[in-house]
């Protein structure tokens, strides 16, 4: 893809895989690594996870792996739709504790990279949604945490309230972001929106 936009394997960015049209309906590339490396993200993804949500307003998350099981992740949708979200969770970054979000849907076929020393959630916009993310690290239980999706220093505007929200026990006891001795060190790049790129 010459004069490609360079990304950095350090930020967030949206992804736009091309859909191919024809009488049948479409098919598209949702992954290839040499498109990645081409915009300057050299990641290996040794895993593949699927979720799979009843209902709208069901949420996941806060979520990350500690070192040495950190995961970068390439976040899609297969049925419905997310509103998907990271958290800025680097140690001295001046965007610790800052949060980002983009819609997801199997209609607008957009992927979220989530890179490494970020925390990661997503809640349901409709019934039936089924996420697919790749993952750059095998899933580590003992490495497994997080931060509370509703910790007040973060603030992140749900589009659903509390009460309203399907979640689990464990996603309720996350510590707070005040509680985190972050493990990830800042490299230099503040969280400074979504870029999104086109894939042809």
């Amino acid at each position: 893809m010459p004069g490609a936009l360079k990304l950095s394997a350090h930020l967030p960015f949206v992804l736009v895989p091309a859909r191919h049209h024809d009488d049948r309906g479409w098919v598209s590339e949702i992954f290839r690594a040499d498109r990645l490396r081409e915009l300057g993200i050299v990641c290996s993804f040794v895993q593949d996870n699927l979720s799979s949500s009843r209902r709208k307003g069901t949420l996941r998350g806060l979520h990350f792996q500690q070192p040495p099981a950190a995961q970068a992740k390439l976040v899609s949708v297969v049925a419905g739709a997310v509103l998907d979200l990271i958290v800025d969770v680097r140690h001295a970054s001046p965007t610790y504790g800052k949060w980002v979000s983009v819609e997801l849907s199997r209609e607008n076929d957009r992927q979220l990279f989530v890179p490494i020393g970020f925390a990661h959630g997503l809640v349901t916009l409709v019934d039936a949604v089924t996420v697919l993310y790749k993952v750059s690290d095998y899933y580590a239980p003992d490495h497994d945490t997080g931060i509370r999706w509703n910790d007040p220093d973060i603030a992140v505007a749900w589009p659903f309230l509390g009460g309203d929200m399907v979640r689990s026990e464990r996603d309720d006891r996350l510590p707070l972001l005040a509680e985190l001795e972050s493990p990830f060190a800042y490299d230099g790049h503040p969280l400074a929106g979504l870029p999104t790129v086109d894939l042809d």
